[in-house]
């Protein structure tokens, strides 16, 4: 018998215990307060990283050493890391979460923001690996850390029908899950909420630029016109950040080069020939180019006023 999977059966919680209980891997701005709603919601959550996270385990999360433990004692495994390279750096190997599997069977629930094809390569990987024990569902996330701190986000599912229900039953304690298709959905719907983010921010930076420099009260200005068509969520968000010039780290600008690059796989692929994406993908670049990828996404303001 390969003496990794006899490991993990022997290191595995008890099958009810396991099935009722939801990993939790990549444990940043997103996914810590993630862990704190399902634990509010009475959820049975176990995590890991890299290193301990006293405060967790404190507010009742239990403590898996590898992402090996981790699957051992968890039926679902969410990860929350950065991209697909980093997940499967944790999937694969002696600790990774497949040497955890044992005999028992896993739902995978990938958070990040990543490539649709990509998903659904991993997903055939790991069935092919697994007999089928592995099932996947795309479940990428908008509405930031204030959305992750209040359980509001916008969690948008990819996978069959009986996976995305299981997933929606997990993931309701931080937010809105709604199943919008087939494996690699939830990624296409995510690619679709940022091409409408990085439209709406750059459209905000240079509308503020065009204010201030014809002498109008900006906290006026953002306080009237979000009442009306130009009022979002994005804009209630950012309006102070806008008026104050503050471009202080909150949603980091060159992450949305990688998001609006799916955006254009798409578009390819689909034999979409867009209109605002080339414009918006050389304006981020622009943006990292200045020196100011690491800022929020409101230093559109600056990067358009500085042109």
């Amino acid at each position: 018998m390969d003496t990794a999977v006899s490991g993990a059966a022997a290191d595995a919680a008890p099958s009810d215990d396991r099935a009722g209980a939801i990993g939790v891997i990549g444990l940043g701005a997103m996914g810590e307060p993630m862990v704190r709603r399902l634990l509010g919601s009475g959820s049975r959550v176990r995590i890991t990283g890299r290193s301990p996270r006293p405060a967790l385990v404190e507010a009742g999360a239990s403590w898996a050493a590898t992402p090996r433990e981790l699957a051992a004692g968890a039926g679902a495994v969410l990860s929350m890391l950065p991209d697909l390279p980093e997940l499967e750096q944790a999937l694969d190997g002696p600790d990774g979460l497949l040497a955890g599997l044992g005999d028992g069977e896993l739902l995978l629930l990938i958070g990040s923001t990543s490539s649709a094809p990509a998903v659904r390569a991993l997903a055939e990987r790991l069935a092919t690996e697994t007999q089928g024990r592995v099932r996947v569902v795309d479940c990428p996330v908008s509405g930031g850390v204030d959305g992750a701190e209040a359980g509001s986000l916008s969690i948008m599912l990819g996978g069959s029908a009986e996976d995305a229900e299981r997933a929606a039953a997990l993931l309701a304690p931080c937010g809105r899950p709604v199943h919008l298709g087939p494996l690699g959905a939830g990624e296409v719907a995510k690619a679709c909420n940022q091409l409408v983010v990085a439209a709406t921010i750059t459209a905000l930076g240079e509308a503020t630029v065009l204010a201030d420099r014809s002498g109008l009260d900006l906290d006026a200005l953002w306080t009237l016109l979000g009442g009306g068509y130009a009022g979002s969520n994005l804009l209630e968000s950012r309006r102070d950040k806008l008026v104050r010039g503050d471009d202080s780290p909150s949603g980091i600008a060159r992450y949305m080069i990688k998001d609006l690059g799916f955006a254009a796989d798409i578009a390819e692929a689909t034999g979409t020939s867009p209109a605002l994406l080339p414009a918006l993908r050389a304006f981020f670049d622009e943006i990292v180019a200045r020196g100011y990828g690491d800022r929020d996404i409101a230093v559109s303001r600056r990067v358009v006023a500085e042109r």
